[in-house]
């Protein structure tokens, strides 16, 4: 299983040196990704734009929204051009949504890979840019729509939080929604969970944590908080159980802006 890194785009007051210097750390290791998730009403940068700062100083490292509210984004031929041009700078990008609008959304995804194969545009011709390969989309959600969804129109799917015995659960949905649609090969299937490592540990995952979700309730927001991975066992431990789970990529998402938690991360999964 390979294991990714969650840039710290949502971290309130993360500067733009933070985050491109996190992202030439990553680069520099063997972490396999750099993911965003995504907030419209919270002070976070929003994803593409982040993934294509990203892009500007690493060479290795795939990209991937991991999730992106694609149905709150409403011009989906922008979108597309959008997310092509930082697939196209960075040579990899992929797309996960985890709050779906049902019909709107499949519309969304219908178009978004007709665009990206060079559909024609009116009078213009294609949108544009031009693209070897499209980016992957990777579906999120749990609902059984969800899966359907990621086999109709997506390369995998993605859980945005949740257990291992969640995620082996959702797999098996998958799976089966592969075969009813009649595709061959594999799906991806891939995770995300949170981490705080280092002295102040236990204190940055409150701070963030309980602040991101506490829309969620305090409660909830602070379960969250609590999972979060704070010492390298509980990576180690993470890791294992996901990949026994059938993940074929979790990434870890941080709850400082600090690029040392790069470093830390690497340490504590020993990669």
């Amino acid at each position: 299983m390979e294991i990714g890194i969650g840039l710290p785009a949502t971290i309130p007051g993360v500067t733009g040196e933070e985050l491109t210097e996190w992202a030439r750390r990553a680069d520099r290791t063997s972490l396999s990704s750099l993911g965003t998730i995504d907030r419209i009403v919270y002070p976070n940068y929003e994803p593409l734009v982040a993934l294509a700062a990203a892009a500007a100083v690493t060479e290795r490292i795939r990209l991937l929204t991991s999730v992106l509210l694609m149905p709150l984004r409403l011009n989906v031929a922008l979108f597309a051009k959008q997310a092509a041009t930082v697939h196209h700078l960075s040579g990899d990008v992929s797309g996960a949504d985890m709050h779906s609008r049902g019909k709107v959304f499949e519309r969304q995804l219908d178009e978004i890979k007709r665009i990206w194969a060079g559909e024609e545009k009116g009078l213009a011709g294609p949108i544009g840019p031009n693209l070897d390969a499209p980016p992957q989309i990777i579906v999120g959600g749990s609902v059984d729509a969800s899966f359907r969804r990621a086999a109709e129109y997506g390369d995998g799917w993605i859980m945005g939080g949740g257990t291992p015995d969640q995620f082996r659960d959702g797999l098996e949905k998958l799976n089966e929604a592969w075969g009813a649609a009649g595709r061959s090969g594999k799906p991806r299937a891939m995770a995300l969970s949170y981490y705080s490592l280092g002295a102040d540990a236990e204190r940055n995952a409150d701070s963030y944590l309980k602040d991101y979700y506490a829309f969620l309730g305090e409660d909830l927001a602070g379960m969250i908080a609590g999972s979060a991975a704070k010492d390298a066992d509980t990576v180690k431990q993470y890791a294992a159980a996901f990949e026994q789970a059938g993940a074929d990529e979790l990434i870890f998402f941080p709850s400082s802006s600090e690029p040392e938690q790069v470093d830390l991360l690497v340490d504590a999964a020993g990669i």
